[in-house]
């Protein structure tokens, strides 16, 4: 299924399971579905199954965001208890859809608790009280943590039966451009590993001498990882310069902001530090993962990082929120970079690598190697230590589930084709207007909702209508006051020059003249 198809199939209002392999659009298709879902004045509730995850799109755990918290189970006190919140409640009720990003994370348990908690507070039998939800995720990632026994998938749960989502499986591919090495992944997702496959491993097999000295290096536990970040900063000259992390908001929910950012909470580099940034730039000169060298200090003190792909990048600092609906709850503000000669393959998942080192000769469970191959591009940018047998297998439950994904996704994408483009408008304005949205006006002829400019607007320009980020906002600033003209700034940052010039009216930075 394409992205195209996906959105159609969320704009209709249906629960949605999106899934597809790592690079096929995933993020993206959710980024452009809030973006759509804002536009007609709906603000989603954005959470995820872990913080890391949940800070990568702005919003919450599903545990805090339902309520939940750490509880493993739920019994009818608790229930009531979490429906008599009144800041909870209102969270529930007020909102029309529910996105939980990372699904794969989550306990099929804590899924069926999370829907339980939905019924309840919004009184309703309907599954999840109602919400269209979406649940975003890949099975072959790793697997649910259960602090009892054994954790039972999440497409295992109760919930996920009766909130019977559609499935919406990407698959293009955005990530790898090397046809040998995305043929290894795809073996691996169907447990079609042959000597051909273990032959391009083998012949990426490298000493620890002979890997190139600034790319990161992904080890399955934490204390590889420290040990080797603190020696490689300890071996460089001179002193190092710390950045200290700033928070605003309620202690409880800042803590798990410094826990889940990826940039640590006194950042310390020098000059010729390998580091990471830790955030995707709203100019887009860099993202989540882009691996760099610290080459000096600014001016106002922050670390001037040159990328693998030769660009120098001022790295000034960025916030990481926690919102509800919209509503800003809290906030940490650190510069987003972290030592990058190692990281944990748990923390690596989302993110895009041009080169890693990895050693998978302690892989443990089921989809580590697969998460840790999916990060790099290509071939030619990985480098192995060593692997063991259990780095190219799959869950067999995975497997299994993954064709019935495959085949449901099929009928779901030939079952919209069928759809009349009078359906399909019809069934967007409905869904709209039952969210209490701004309903798209009719067409001349009644057949076709007016909005649809909107959407050709998105298709010219993906930030079209987007809402405006605080990091955007001091681009804009800064760009402005450096005598940058309103079509120059509308070229670096992808928006349109009227866009630009009313958000520069809102900041107060030019007069209206109305």
């Amino acid at each position: 299924m394409t992205q195209d198809q996906a959105m159609d199939i969320l704009k209709t209002g249906a629960n949605v399971f999106l899934t597809g392999e790592p690079g096929a659009g995933k993020t993206h298709t959710v980024n452009r579905y809030v973006a759509y879902l804002r536009e007609h004045g709906i603000e989603p509730a954005l959470t995820a199954s872990t913080g890391i995850a949940a800070t990568h799109i702005g919003g919450m755990t599903i545990h805090s965001w339902s309520g939940i918290g750490i509880a493993r189970e739920l019994s009818p006190y608790d229930l009531d208890r979490i429906s008599s919140n009144e800041r909870i409640h209102r969270r529930l009720t007020k909102a029309k859809v529910l996105i939980i990003d990372e699904v794969s994370m989550l306990d099929g348990q804590m899924l069926g608790m999370v829907d339980a908690v939905c019924r309840a507070v919004r009184r309703s039998s309907a599954a999840f009280g109602g919400l269209q939800t979406v649940l975003v995720g890949d099975f072959f990632q790793l697997p649910p943590v259960s602090r009892e026994g054994r954790a039972i998938y999440a497409f295992r749960s109760s919930a996920w039966d009766w909130l019977r989502p559609v499935v919406c499986y990407l698959t293009e591919q955005h990530r790898q451009d090397d046809a040998a090495y995305a043929s290894l992944l795809a073996a691996i997702r169907c447990d079609g590993v042959d000597e051909t496959h273990f032959e391009l491993l083998r012949s990426r097999v490298s000493s620890r001498e002979a890997v190139p000295r600034d790319i990161v290096k992904l080890f399955s536990h934490n204390v590889d990882v420290d040990r080797l970040n603190e020696q490689a900063l300890a071996k460089l000259g001179g002193e190092a310069k710390s950045f200290m992390m700033l928070s605003t908001g309620p202690e409880r929910l800042v803590e798990a902001l410094r826990r889940s950012c990826l940039s640590p909470e006194n950042l310390k580099v020098k000059k010729d530090a390998a580091v990471m940034f830790t955030r995707n730039d709203p100019e887009r000169r860099f993202v989540n993962g882009t691996l760099g060298t610290v080459i000096g200090f600014s001016a106002m003190g922050h670390p001037i990082v040159k990328t693998r792909g030769g660009a120098e990048i001022e790295a000034e600092p960025m916030s990481w929120n926690i919102e509800d609906q919209g509503r800003p709850l809290a906030s940490v503000q650190q510069v987003p970079l972290r030592l990058a000669w190692a990281m944990t393959i748990h923390k690596s998942q989302g993110m895009s690598l041009d080169a890693a080192m990895i050693d998978l000769g302690s892989a443990f469970e089921y989809g580590q190697g697969y998460v840790a191959l999916s990060r790099v591009r290509r071939l030619s940018g990985l480098y192995l230590l060593g692997c063991n047998e259990r780095a190219t297998q799959v869950h067999p439950e995975v497997l299994e589930q993954d064709r019935a994904f495959r085949e449901a996704s099929d009928a779901a994408a030939a079952h919209m084709v069928s759809r009349s483009v009078a359906a399909r408008a019809a069934a967007e304005h409905n869904f709209i207007a039952a969210c209490g949205g701004r309903a798209p006006r009719k067409s001349k002829d009644g057949s076709a909702p007016a909005a649809s400019f909107m959407e050709k607007a998105k298709e010219e320009n993906a930030k079209a209508y987007a809402r405006w980020s605080p990091e955007e906002e001091r681009t804009l600033s800064s760009l402005f006051r450096a005598g940058v003209s309103a079509k120059e700034i509308a070229r670096r940052m992808e928006r349109q020059p009227g866009g630009i010039r009313s958000r520069l009216k809102k900041l107060g930075l030019v007069a209206d003249k109305g």
